[in-house]
C-alpha cells in the first residue's frame, strides 16, 4: 500500500475538493453523502440524476456546484410541452443569405441543470439520448459537438407524484448515479432554519459562493482518476456484482456492461476524494446503489412484497465473495 500511496499526488486534488465542499457548505446544512457523490461524478465524467420530494434542496445544490465552477452554465425546466427543440437548438432561416442557421438550445453548456426531468414526455425525453451518451447533436444531417467539459445534473420527483413520466430505460442508462436526497434530521431542520432566519436572501447566499475550479485544472484532475491502480481481482469484483443483476430472482432486469464500467470509473473517482491512487472493494460496496439502483427493474411480484432495487443491491453484494 505504501508504494501505491507514492504513484500519484493528490495534494491539489484533495485540496480542490475540500474548497469546494466548504463553499457548498456555505448553504447547505447536511447532504454530505449526496455532495461527495456529485464530485465523484464530476471527476468521473458521468451525469447525475438526483431524486427526491419537492424541498430537499436537489435544485440548490446543483446551483451551488456549478457556481463552485469556471465553466458555463444553463437551467433547463422540464414541462409537459417542452419540445426536443426547446432542448436541442433548431435551423432558422436567415432572409439575407437563404439559408438556414443552426441556433444552438441550452444543452450547449458545460454544466446543464435539467430541473424536474420527469415532466416532460418522452419524445424529449429521447432528444437526450445522443448527447448524453456522445457528447454531440445531430440537426439537418449536420454534427454539432460540445464543448468539455459536459456534465447533465437531472433532478426529479417520486414517479408516483401527479404529471410525471417514468424516465426510459435506455436514458436512466446513460447517468452515471442516481441520487436520492431524503429528509433532514431534526438537529439538521434546526441549523437550516437558523441559517434562514440569519441571512436576508438567498440570492446573497448564492453570491458568496466563490468559484474554485477551471475546466483546465478540472481536466487535469481527471487525468489523475484515470491513474488510478486497480488490481485485477477488483475487477473481477465489479463484474460479478453486475452479473449477479442479470441472474436474479427479483429482477426482471438486470443492469447492462455500461452499469460496469461506470462502478468501474466511479470507483477509481471515489478512491482520489478519499485520498488514494487505488481502488478498493469498499470503494465498490459504497457505490453499488447509486449505480445500480436506477439499472435494474423488480418483478411484479417483489414489489408488491414491498422491496426496493436497493435492498436487492444490497443482498447481492454481501453474497459477492469480497477479494483480498
Amino acid at each position: 500500500m505504501e508504494n501505491f500511496q507514492t504513484r500519484l499526488d493528490l495534494t491539489t486534488l484533495t485540496s480542490t475538493v475540500d474548497a469546494i465542499r466548504a463553499e457548498v457548505g456555505k448553504v447547505i446544512i447536511g447532504q454530505h453523502n449526496t455532495v461527495d457523490l456529485l464530485l465523484t461524478a464530476l471527476l468521473a465524467d458521468g451525469h447525475v440524476l438526483i431524486e427526491g420530494v419537492p424541498g430537499v434542496a436537489k435544485t440548490l445544490t446543483a446551483k451551488l456546484l456549478a457556481k463552485t465552477m469556471s465553466v458555463g452554465f444553463s437551467r433547463i425546466q422540464f414541462t409537459p410541452d417542452l419540445m426536443p427543440s426547446d432542448v436541442l437548438g433548431t435551423s432558422v432561416f436567415m432572409p439575407k443569405t437563404g439559408d438556414f442557421s443552426f441556433r444552438q438550445g441550452p444543452i450547449f453548456s458545460n454544466l446543464v441543470l435539467i430541473d424536474e426531468i420527469n415532466r416532460a414526455p418522452a419524445k424529449t425525453q429521447a432528444a437526450l439520448f445522443e448527447v448524453m451518451e456522445e457528447r454531440q447533436v445531430t440537426n439537418d444531417g449536420t454534427t454539432y459537438h460540445l464543448a468539455e467539459p459536459f456534465m447533465v445534473l437531472a433532478t426529479q420527483n417520486p414517479i408516483e407524484q401527479e404529471g410525471t413520466y417514468r424516465l426510459p430505460e435506455a436514458q436512466l442508462d446513460r447517468f452515471l448515479f442516481k441520487i436520492v436526497v431524503g429528509y433532514p434530521s431534526a438537529t439538521e431542520e434546526v441549523d437550516i432554519l437558523r441559517g434562514h432566519h440569519q441571512r436576508r436572501n438567498l440570492a446573497d447566499a448564492l453570491d458568496a459562493v466563490n468559484e474554485i475550479l477551471t475546466a483546465d485544472q478540472l481536466a487535469t484532475l481527471r487525468g489523475q482518476v484515470h491513474q488510478v491502480h486497480v488490481e485485477d481481482k477488483l475487477f473481477d469484483y465489479i463484474a460479478q456484482i453486475v452479473q449477479g443483476t442479470r441472474a436474479n430472482k427479483s429482477l426482471y432486469l438486470g443492469a447492462s456492461p455500461r452499469a460496469s464500467v461506470a462502478l468501474l470509473n466511479s470507483a477509481k473517482a471515489l478512491a482520489t476524494l478519499r485520498g488514494r491512487d487505488f481502488i478498493t472493494p469498499e470503494d465498490v460496496q459504497e457505490l453499488a446503489a447509486p449505480v445500480l439502483r436506477h439499472r435494474v427493474l423488480l418483478t411484479p411480484e417483489r414489489e408488491m412484497e414491498g422491496g426496493t432495487a436497493d435492498d436487492v443491491v444490497a443482498q447481492l453484494v454481501q453474497k459477492v465473495e469480497v477479494p483480498r
